[in-house]
């Protein structure tokens, strides 16, 4: 049987895993180890704060190895996982079709969500389970005539705890991710490697020949027929250009702002996060509880259930890049300026909620989608592979959208990814 080397155990890496095994013999190679959530006492971790300990967000990979850290040109910062499951293990589970880029292009990929919904539990059930100031949210959005829709989620949500971690790891496995995509392919006689950090792709004669792994011992080696990269919209790009394929310099990262407010007894951090959403042009707004901001933003200084907060999930502009020296990616004036407007329309929500807006505060510009530095084109819309790819070589993550979704991206990589694996299948290899 011929060999498939499948880098990325994320939402790209497990469905084409599972997609690929049996006509193709396939290896998953995975950067980080076994996924396990964040079991550390957030009310100890609270105290600890205060000590003034936590003054670094990479600091995070001390007690939760699963999240990466990155830092980015000036005041953001990129995260990622680094473990079986890649980033839909500590992602908030949204189950939204994020795809008018790619109907522009002329591509449809209504089978394919089809076929996911038959696979995958999606949720509205949580609705039950929602705070009072939630509903005060959800309400005020309405009446502001801001459409607030309740969001769909991944996941048996009849059985969710309200627990409100999510982010960190889902303890009661009501949060669906991409490890049951794995156990599939494994069942179906995958192999997955952890601790394997592929550097580069190996080319010869025009095609991909094997994927090399770093070690500390050294280097091995993976012979391959089919390679399929699928590490993320910055691992990726940094494995093509190892392997001498140029990218783009349009990377894209959807940032993330929280305008957060003291209210009492609010609760928030012990519920399911991004409940409703309210979608416009060049931004999303939805209840978020960022961990990231309680524990290293100063300006985070009350306790954590007394912190209610507003994500702003922003549409960048796609201007940035990725190479061996780091990240660069800063935002634009025009990034700034629909910040801006959209922080206009979370204070006005808080207004009406009671708080005065002298006293909210910022949390830290953060960002988890990164991608487009290897952009799909109309002229790909059936191959959905670059002419700089040898013919054996596929590109399965975030790195293909043409521009950023400012929108959460799980369920759109994964009907990308069905579609590149039943083109791979075909395949005269």
């Amino acid at each position: 049987m011929k060999k498939a080397v499948v880098v990325g155990s994320g939402a790209a890496g497990a469905v084409c895993a599972k997609e690929l095994q049996g006509t193709f013999a396939v290896t998953i190679l995975e950067e980080g180890n076994e996924f396990r959530p964040l079991t550390a006492n957030l009310s100890l971790l609270e105290k600890l704060k205060k000590s003034g300990l936590f003054f670094d967000e990479r600091e995070i990979r001390g007690i939760f190895p699963a999240m990466k850290i990155h830092r980015a040109g000036g005041r953001m910062i990129l995260i990622s996982g680094k473990a079986t499951g890649g980033t839909t293990t500590i992602s908030t589970g949204n189950a939204m079709r994020s795809d008018r880029n790619l109907k522009v292009l002329g591509i449809d990929l209504d089978e394919e969500f089809m076929e996911l919904a038959n696979e995958i539990p999606v949720s509205l059930e949580h609705q039950s389970k929602w705070r009072a100031t939630t509903r005060r949210l959800f309400a005020i959005c309405r009446d502001m005539n801001l459409d607030p829709e309740p969001t769909p989620k991944m996941g048996e949500y009849g059985s969710c705890q309200n627990c409100g971690r999510c982010v960190i790891g889902c303890p009661h496995g009501v949060k669906w991710d991409s490890r049951r995509f794995l156990g599939a392919a494994i069942s179906r006689g995958a192999r997955l490697l952890t601790r394997r950090k592929v550097s580069r792709v190996i080319i010869d004669n025009g095609r991909a020949a094997a994927v090399v792994v770093d070690h500390a011992w050294g280097k091995k080696v993976y012979p391959a027929d089919l390679v399929i990269l699928a590490a993320g919209g910055l691992g990726t790009p940094l494995i093509l250009q190892k392997s001498g394929i140029a990218c783009e310099p349009t990377l894209f990262v959807d940032p993330v702002l929280c305008l957060a407010a003291e209210v009492k007894g609010v609760n928030q951090n012990r519920e399911l996060p991004m409940p409703f959403v309210v979608q416009k042009e060049n931004f999303i707004i939805s209840p978020y509880f960022d961990f990231l901001s309680f524990f290293f933003n100063r300006r985070w200084k009350y306790r954590a259930e007394n912190i209610c907060s507003l994500m702003i999930k922003l549409a960048d502009t796609n201007t940035g890049s990725i190479s061996p020296r780091g990240v660069q990616k800063n935002l634009t004036p025009v990034d700034i300026q629909r910040l801006e407007q959209a922080g206009e329309i979370c204070r006005e929500i808080f207004l009406r909620l009671g708080i005065n807006k002298n006293s909210l505060f910022y949390g830290t510009i953060n960002a988890g989608h990164p991608g487009g530095m290897l952009p799909l084109r109309a002229a790909l819309a059936r191959s959905f592979h670059d002419p700089r790819l040898p013919e054996n070589l596929y590109v399965a993550d975030a790195s293909l959208f043409p521009a950023s979704l400012g929108n959460p991206p799980i369920l759109t990589i994964m009907a990308m990814a069905k579609r590149i694996s039943t083109i791979c299948k075909q395949l005269p290899i």
